[in-house]
């Protein structure tokens, strides 16, 4: 699914223009970039959270030449799904 389509999904629900539904997407986008970039954590219920990771820096290689590459330290985000989403997903699969 792309941005487009989902704000094609945000039209369809009622009395929407294409423009006011792409306020909507973009508006949530930027909201959770916001929070992101200022190290909040984000909850949806029933959906999961984001939040940022550290990654320390390491010592990486080229795969191509072989050669040592120093990587730095970087935030990046995670996202991980509630236990609803996967049940929702995975609905035939039960808890050994």
């Amino acid at each position: 699914m792309t941005k487009a389509d989902l704000v094609e999904q945000v039209t369809a629900l009622g009395d929407l223009t294409r423009r006011d539904s792409e306020v909507i997407v973009e508006t949530i986008f930027d909201s959770v970039i916001a929070a992101l970039q200022s190290g909040d954590k984000i909850e949806i219920r029933g959906f999961g959270s984001f939040r940022i990771r550290q990654r320390n820096a390491r010592t990486g290689r080229n795969p191509k030449t072989g050669a040592k590459v120093e990587v730095p330290a970087k935030r990046v985000p995670y996202f991980k799904p509630s236990k609803e989403l996967r049940q929702r997903i995975n609905p035939h699969e039960t808890k050994a």
